[in-house]
């Protein structure tokens, strides 16, 4: 019997999440069973009254607000506790089509994909400004380069999970889930496929972006993050021969004045040189250490699966 759970994260959603509720499929082609689960996130509005009232099969409680991210990932457990074979995880302010959700969950049911991710017009969505679509597009780009697959849009919250590839996820970030969970995606080898989706009309302001400036911060320490946490000997390899190019290109230029026999007022040079190879060195350190990190960081969560397996499915295929 195949099971979609349906999970919304919330945080004080009592406005907009009827709408949303309203508008979910109660049945999809090829699953038996679709069921609908929100995750309280610390809400001190009517969100799990409005829930309820609405038929919610499952709500996740969170005393305190943790964050969307954690919300993501408890919301994740949850399914994979109650035995989803799909998770689909969509938004409470009815920002994405449900009508889309056969397209989503297609290709994960034919085997083509471990992931999907619904990719917005964002060029067509009106209450998106020209440089949130432009940050759009840059942040995409970026994540298709580290997580090396071709998803359109990589911040979509839109997007469906096979089990086992809900099983290997993790999300070490506290701002978002959308990019980590695409670095990851690719570092483990899994299928990701991007559909184009439709979005509905504007409900409230997003809770992710309250200034462009904000979005801006948070965004570019989220991606350097993720570098330093799944790329760190290609970061680290690089910022230190970066600083290795800079002092042998002082260096070579205080050995041109020192032959020119200028070298007496040139010492800071030399001592900047020092200082840029002497770090240089030391960083190159670093990513070989790092490098040594993320593999064990790889093994305990290969370990973390199994342990998964082994509690929701009694250890099959493990």
């Amino acid at each position: 019997m195949k099971k979609l759970i349906i999970q919304i994260p919330c945080y004080n959603e009592g406005g907009t999440l009827a709408i949303a509720l309203a508008a979910l499929p109660t049945e999809v082609e090829g699953f038996d069973v679709v069921e609908r689960l929100i995750i309280n996130d610390g809400c001190t509005d009517n969100t799990v009254e409005v829930a309820l009232e609405n038929g919610v099969d499952h709500v996740v409680h969170f005393h305190k607000n943790h964050g969307l991210a954690k919300g993501f990932m408890a919301g994740l457990d949850a399914c994979l506790r109650l035995g989803a074979d799909v998770i689909v995880n969509t938004d409470a302010d009815n920002q994405y089509d449900a009508g889309d959700i056969p397209k989503l969950t297609a290709p994960i049911l034919s085997g083509e994909a471990d992931m999907v991710v619904g990719a917005r017009p964002i060029n067509e969505i009106e209450h998106f400004s020209s440089l949130k679509k432009m940050l759009q597009r840059a942040g995409s780009k970026v994540v298709r380069i580290a997580s090396k697959t071709n998803v359109v849009d990589a911040t979509s919250g839109f997007r469906a999970f096979g089990r086992d590839a809900a099983m290997r996820m993790n999300v070490f970030n506290e701002y978002t889930y959308t990019l980590e969970t695409l670095i990851q995606a690719g570092q483990k080898r899994m299928t990701v496929a991007s559909v184009d989706i439709g979005t509905n009309g504007y409900l409230r302001p997003s809770r992710l972006m309250s200034s462009v400036s904000s979005y801006i911060r948070k965004s570019i320490a989220t991606i350097i993050r993720i570098f330093v946490v799944y790329k760190p000997f290609r970061f680290f390899m690089s910022l230190g021969s970066l600083l290795l190019f800079l002092g042998f290109l002082l260096g070579a230029r205080f050995l041109v004045q020192f032959l020119l026999g200028n070298s007496a007022g040139h010492i800071q040079s030399l001592i900047l040189t020092s200082i840029l190879i002497g770090g240089g060195f030391q960083v190159i350190l670093v990513a070989f250490l790092s490098d040594l990190l993320s593999v064990n960081r790889r093994l305990l969560e290969d370990l973390q699966y199994r342990i998964k397996k082994q509690e929701y499915d009694g250890g099959n295929n493990v």
